[in-house]
């Protein structure tokens, strides 16, 4: 536990609410902000899961507090907290320069690659 990772991004058009219909002004989308927080777990992984085994995403609990327009830069910051069998939980927020955007929780559960994809059939 305890497992750290960060990942950052500057807003862009794409990443807006319009842009993903998720709202109807042009600041940072939540589901945006969920994408880089989970991203952030999965950097906090990289290197310390066996080959043909990664983790997929279960569970997200977050709050988006604060508006981030276009142009600004977000790092999401993940914390593995918690690990119950397969379950990975992490401590997630993101800030950009006024402080902090979003703040929570998201579950990863770690699967064999193959036996998961089989399921897609």
């Amino acid at each position: 536990m305890g497992l750290k990772g960060l990942a950052s991004m500057v807003v862009t058009e794409a990443d807006t609410a319009i842009a993903m219909g998720s709202g109807s002004v042009a600041v940072l989308a939540t589901p945006r902000v969920v994408a880089l927080c989970e991203q952030a777990t999965c950097a906090a992984l990289t290197g310390h899961l066996a080959e043909g085994t990664t983790t997929v995403g279960m569970r997200v609990q977050l709050d988006h507090l604060q508006p981030t327009p276009v142009g600004g830069t977000v790092e999401a910051e993940a914390i593995l907290e918690k690990i119950e069998g397969r379950r990975l939980t992490f401590m997630v927020s993101a800030s950009d320069t006024k402080g902090l955007v979003a703040a929570g929780r998201v579950t990863r559960v770690l699967v064999e690659v193959d036996r998961f994809m089989d399921k897609t059939q």
